[in-house]
């Protein structure tokens, strides 16, 4: 046969697959989130893990019932809803009524997820724009100050929020007890032991389901920024959201670059952002709305970002 006449089909892109499945990617996620569960059990008890269900439930049938209202297939097998409720329920207090993780649930699947045609076409993060919602929206319930008596308000504060109100600091966990999350430390369900997230990490670079690049970054540019703020590197680490921040929802696939050097810009940006918001801003927390920023520039880093297509050169002005 003559190859110069010779036609072939080809059929649309991508023509470069790997084994890697979503529905895979995302169970490695689970499992990578199961130490953190455990602690959250063993210190809060079992209502720890009602709210993690309470949200996953919620989010899968958020996500079925707005997929049949909009005809589309169900892909509630690719366990992304999961990842989601498991995510948004580690960002809330143990304190947080049924209601709030309903509402938050649907918010995080409906309008951020679905309203913009499913998952990897959501600009922002899902969990933790339902866990911005739930913040400007109800902010003593998310802190959990609508709960305890006045006396308590303090002994019961997460670090972070001690350290910017100046409060009584012998109060404050010490470095080990939060990266262990075992004894006296406040917080979210899922973000009181920096060790059982680190080993979450650990295990999905391993399984090379996420870069190490993003958290690395992010959290050294943290730990590098507590010098000029005269904080302590290893206590802006362990506590708050940033180790649980940095590892699995800065990484997201769909609102993080691609690209190595748009990584870096990225997860800095992060860093950045986490200390001035922490340093300076009226909450004491970062990490969400840090990532929630990044994730909408991540369109223009991309941009500036991508590699060069061979032997493409611009249009030059007359």
């Amino acid at each position: 046969m003559d190859n110069e006449n010779m036609m072939l089909t080809v059929s649309s892109s991508p023509h470069i697959r790997a084994k890697a499945t979503t529905a895979g990617i995302m169970r490695d996620v689970v499992i990578a989130l199961i130490p953190a569960l455990i602690v959250a059990v063993i210190v809060f008890g079992a209502k720890a893990l009602l709210i993690v269900a309470l949200c996953v439930v919620t989010c899968v049938a958020s996500e079925a019932i707005t997929e049949r209202i909009m005809h589309r297939d169900v892909t509630i097998n690719d366990c992304s809803a999961v990842v989601t409720g498991i995510l948004l329920a580690y960002n809330l207090p143990i304190q947080a009524p049924w209601w709030m993780c309903v509402v938050g649930s649907v918010f995080a699947i409906v309008v951020v997820k679905q309203l913009f045609g499913g998952l990897g076409h959501n600009f922002v993060n899902p969990a933790l724009a339902g866990r911005a919602f739930l913040l400007s929206s109800w902010p003593t319930h998310m802190t959990g100050t609508a709960f305890i008596p006045l006396t308590d308000t303090v002994t019961s504060a997460t670090p972070l929020g001690i350290l910017k109100e100046g409060a009584n600091l012998s109060k404050l966990p010490s470095n080990l007890d939060m990266f262990l999350g075992l004894h006296g430390v406040y917080g979210a369900i899922g973000e009181i032991s920096a060790l059982a997230l680190l080993i979450g990490g650990v295990y999905l670079i391993i399984r090379k389901v996420i870069n190490w690049r993003i958290p690395v970054i992010y959290i050294g540019t943290v730990a590098l920024l507590s010098f000029p703020f005269g904080q302590d590197p290893i206590f802006m680490i362990c506590s708050g959201g940033l180790m649980l921040g940095a590892i699995f929802m800065a990484t997201d696939y769909v609102t993080s670059p691609t690209t190595a050097t748009g990584q870096v810009i990225y997860a800095v940006g992060c860093g950045l952002m986490t200390m001035l918001i922490r340093m300076f801003g009226g909450y004491p927390e970062g990490v969400s709305y840090s990532i929630l920023l990044m994730n909408v520039a991540t369109p223009l880093i991309e941009r500036f970002t991508r590699p060069r297509i061979y032997g493409y050169e611009k249009e030059k002005s007359e």
